[in-house]
């Protein structure tokens, strides 16, 4: 529900990139604040210059074509490396100045210069509110072509390339939101000044939080921890951790213990996904264990699970999570969650969905920036590596079994910072 205190002049553009689910879910969560609660996609608004469309083309495509070239043994992996040199974050330590822009921030720039971006930012100057952007290439032309209202960027991983930050980061007025710690230091490391950077913590949805005492994800929870100890280990051992944070447990969970499986925008993990749906097949059967399988809003993706699952007789044990449009689908998406034990996903930007109390079961991860999320999410605690996908009934089993998970659950939800939508709202409403 839209906050009443936000009148028209104290929401934003809310802008996102159509290429993945990453940049579009986080921009979903921040609805509140857009301007007539839409979101501006740049790379396929009404009316882009036919120049620019063919430029965004370009930039989908060798993304999707990577994620999925990657899975040919030998030349998939070594065309996906060679691709994914040019989004690469370098080690952070030793700890240094790493103010040098590269060549994707050239490219992107030169891009820019020519005119790329122009069109939508003379559109929104008409009406200039601040700018908010979850991709970092519209905060750039932005600034480039002197947009004449403040510009934020929501950072959508724990750690992030050199090619999220300006030319001249010294000069830049561009705000960002940093998600966590590593985020934020890291964009010191990239030489953005101390005061252009906020910590405010990821974006999660309100639906799955429900207020700033978070009285839904508390509840939520609870019911989970049921779930993930079934023989009571960690909370016997933990008691008093879990009642100073979520007071007393429910006697009984209000649903089974239930696996989500998240596929991303490129569908590149999608034979993982069957896998662990055979080897669960009878803990299925025996209703010791429901699956949701979450394909987005590609229709092949959908069409695919269900040609695979149709003749395993699961009795309806394994539902296919997807929607029409993608605001439907995020919509079911977190939904589910709350009644989801188990977040299995590469880490994307989902990882910070580990801060409402869901324990994350990491798939390979593609690229760069997600090596770095699975780090982040591993050195918390709050997340697993994924075991071989064939054996999914006998792994994950022994980690509910010994309380691991539940107590990944409670990693996630003490240690991430989870209110960061209410507090970009905040800075917004206060300007």
């Amino acid at each position: 529900m839209e906050k009443d205190y936000f009148n028209s002049n104290k929401k934003v553009w809310l802008v996102a990139v159509d290429m993945g689910y990453g940049h579009q879910r986080t921009a979903y969560v921040l609805r509140d604040i857009a301007f007539n609660g839409r979101v501006i996609h740049i790379n396929h608004y009404k009316g882009i210059p036919e120049k620019d469309r063919k430029i965004w083309k370009t930039v989908q495509s060798f993304y999707e074509f990577a994620s999925r070239f990657r899975r040919i043994p030998v030349i998939g992996l070594a065309l996906f490396l060679f691709l994914d040199r040019f989004q690469k974050i370098l080690g952070y330590y030793p700890k240094r100045d790493l103010s040098k822009s590269g060549f994707t921030s050239k490219i992107i720039y030169s891009h820019i210069e020519k005119g790329w971006g122009r069109d939508l930012i003379e559109k929104l100057k008409k009406t200039p509110l601040p700018i908010v952007t979850t991709f970092f290439t519209p905060a750039f032309m932005a600034e480039q072509f002197n947009y004449p209202n403040d510009i934020y960027c929501v950072i959508c991983d724990a750690d992030i390339s050199r090619a999220w930050v300006s030319l001249d980061p010294q000069k830049s007025r561009v705000k960002y939101f940093a998600p966590c710690d590593r985020a934020r230091d890291r964009l010191k490391l990239y030489g953005v000044k101390s005061e252009n950077i906020i910590l405010t913590g990821y974006p999660l949805p309100k639906e799955n939080i429900g207020g700033e005492n978070m009285e839904i994800l508390k509840k939520d929870l609870g019911y989970r921890l049921l779930n993930l100890d079934p023989t009571g280990k960690y909370r016997k051992l933990y008691r008093p951790l879990i009642k100073n944070y979520l007071g007393e447990l429910p006697k009984i969970s209000n649903h089974p213990l239930t696996i989500m499986f998240s596929i991303g925008g490129a569908g590149a993990q999608k034979e993982i996904g069957i896998q662990i749906v055979n080897s669960l097949r009878e803990k299925i059967k025996t209703k010791r264990v429901r699956v949701i399988i979450s394909v987005g809003v590609k229709e092949e993706m959908k069409k695919y699970f269900a040609s695979h699952i149709k003749d395993l007789k699961l009795d309806g044990w394994v539902h296919i999570l997807s929607g029409g449009t993608i605001n439907e689908y995020f919509q079911k998406f977190n939904q589910a969650l709350r009644t989801t034990d188990i977040l299995m996903t590469k880490p994307s930007e989902l990882s910070f969905y580990a801060g409402l109390g869901i324990p994350i079961v990491i798939e390979p991860s593609i690229g760069s920036q997600e090596d770095f999320n699975r780090r982040w999410l591993l050195h918390i605690g709050a997340a697993v590596l994924q075991e071989n996908p064939k054996h999914t009934d006998q792994w994950l089993f022994d980690l509910l079994e010994a309380g691991d998970l539940a107590e990944m659950a409670m990693q996630g939800f003490v240690e991430m910072k989870i209110l960061g939508t209410y507090n970009i709202e905040k800075i917004i409403k206060n300007g």
